[in-house]
């Protein structure tokens, strides 16, 4: 198994070092025209027979290891998010740079035949994807799908970070203000991963914390949590005065409490602040809690068009390391809120830190088989700009990553080893499950439906016998060495029951990554 994760990360090494080695010999040319492969224009044709600009002949041919899929493998092509420009300069000049990633991906899956797909993707937006495919849009025409907006993406960008997002809601936010602030908390629950924890926040002359129950502390951005916060968004109503204050020192008091315990990501700490302006710079506050260390970042959103208070807002994020954007329509919303991750990505750039991930579980439905659609997991590398005028800067080209069935993590187990009530299983870093017999993502009845969570089953819902999470506890805190624990087995096909001691072995992977399976 450890040989196996390191020929995944050492593919995805590779990828990292031509991506950095490309876009460190590109010139930027604002000018530059570049016919590529658009993922959903290509083989497409007008009413006169024509290929469509961008959607030139690309050979796709069925393919036994990606599930008779037509593709291409000796080509990848591009996927450019529907509310982009195709031939936005940025995405031009990437697309450019990025192409010599086809000979890497090439010889990566030569090198390990196992490899499913490989992919680059852009800061910018645009999706490299190997081997090329074509996309279809949805019933609306429209491809939804953002590669920022992933999890591999986001693990591998930014550092785990502690969030607490303040939502203006006094009398002047009433209407389309408050709905778009509404859609950019739901854009930043986004980008947060189960590495993160956060809490919101709603103020005006009082603070409303959006669930009560969590008031003063922060939580987990798991799946569960982020939809229970988005259906107390909606019971937001805007009415009063805003008091800034005391909303930012409530913020900050949350972020020190919650660093003090030990718990959280005990990393990256931010305020996210969404208003339609500020009247003062608060800079006594920042003072107090934030200067001169400036621990705390502070990312303001100024919501609608009037720009009367930007100057105070531009202020306090610049003075907290932050960044400040505006949002004045819902279409908006999505793209000013990634600019964020770029800011946070500034220290690992700067240090250049290639940390591998590792992601969760997740059901790729595209690559399904006979049982069913398939278990993958996903191991991604972020790339840096290695260019002289942009080191200092920390700039973020990207991410990397591959896909790894889970059934491939299997094949490498010694079942001989394990004895006949032996098996073997492998969690997160949060202690989600990776692999173990007990995982069933699928509702029985057609095999098709998903459930909720499946990507979140934590450890402790399938080792009941584990209640005190000795077992999950080590596992999460990366300790090894064997143990046994009483647990009940049946036999006679359930009819009796004992109670029997169970050995346990816990085994690290050796390539030291605090987000490597256990």
């Amino acid at each position: 198994m450890e040989e196996m994760f390191h020929k995944k990360s050492e593919a995805v090494r590779r990828l990292v070092e031509a991506a950095e080695e490309a876009h460190l010999k590109h010139e930027f040319d604002a000018d530059l025209q570049y016919e590529y492969f658009n993922a959903v224009l290509i083989n497409e044709r007008d009413k006169d027979g024509n290929f469509l600009e961008l959607g030139k002949e690309f050979i796709l041919a069925p393919n036994d290891h990606f599930n008779n899929l037509p593709v291409n493998i000796s080509l990848s092509d591009v996927q450019v998010p529907t509310n982009m420009y195709n031939k936005d300069p940025a995405i031009v000049n990437g697309v450019y740079w990025s192409e010599s990633l086809n000979k890497v991906f090439v010889d990566n899956f030569d090198r390990d035949p196992s490899l499913i797909w490989q992919y680059f993707g852009s800061a910018k937006g645009f999706f490299r994807q190997y081997p090329g495919i074509k996309w279809e849009p949805d019933e609306n025409g429209v491809i939804a799908f953002d590669c920022r907006n992933r999890k591999w993406y986001i693990q591998a960008a930014t550092s785990p970070k502690d969030v607490v997002i303040l939502v203006d809601v006094s009398g002047s936010m009433k209407g389309l203000r408050l709905t778009i602030a509404k859609q950019t908390v739901s854009s930043i629950l986004d980008t947060l991963g189960d590495d993160d924890f956060f809490n919101i926040i709603a103020y005006n002359k009082e603070l409303h914390y959006v669930e009560p129950c969590l008031n003063g502390t922060l939580v987990q951005a798991d799946r569960t949590n982020k939809e229970h916060f988005r259906e107390h968004l909606d019971k937001l109503f805007a009415k009063g005065i805003g008091m800034l204050d005391i909303a930012l020192n409530e913020a900050f008091n949350i972020l020190s409490d919650f660093n003090h315990t030990g718990q959280g990501s005990i990393c990256s700490q931010a305020i996210m602040l969404i208003t339609d302006g500020a009247v003062d710079t608060y800079d006594t506050i920042f003072a107090k809690y934030n200067w001169p260390d400036r621990k705390v970042r502070i990312f303001t959103y100024l919501i609608g068009r009037e720009a009367a208070f930007a100057d105070n807002l531009k202020w306090m994020a610049c003075a907290n390391k932050g960044f400040f954007t505006q949002i004045s329509t819902l279409a908006d919303v999505q793209e000013n809120v990634m600019e964020y991750l770029h800011v946070l990505s500034r220290p690992k750039v700067i240090d250049q830190e290639h940390d591998v991930v590792w992601t969760e579980a997740y059901i790729d439905s595209t690559l399904a088989d006979d049982q069913g659609p398939v278990l993958m997991t996903t191991v991604a590398m972020p790339v840096f700009s290695k260019q002289n005028e942009t080191r200092s800067k920390g700039i973020l080209l990207g991410v990397v990553g591959t896909d790894v069935p889970v059934k491939e993590l299997l094949k490498t187990i010694p079942k001989y080893k394990l004895g006949i009530h032996g098996y073997a299983f492998a969690i997160t870093n949060n202690g989600y499950i990776l692999t173990h017999p007990e995982l069933r993502p699928l509702y029985e009845e057609g095999k098709k439906r998903r459930k909720p969570n499946y990507s979140s089953v934590d450890l402790s819902e399938v080792e009941w016998e584990d209640r005190d999470d000795v077992l999950r506890n080590a596992m999460v805190n990366r300790k090894t060495g064997k143990f046994s624990m009483e647990v009940k087995k049946t036999v006679d096909k359930g009819f009796r029951c004992g109670a029997i001691q169970r050995p346990w072995k816990i085994f690290l992977p050796r390539e030291r990554n605090r987000r490597r399976p256990t």
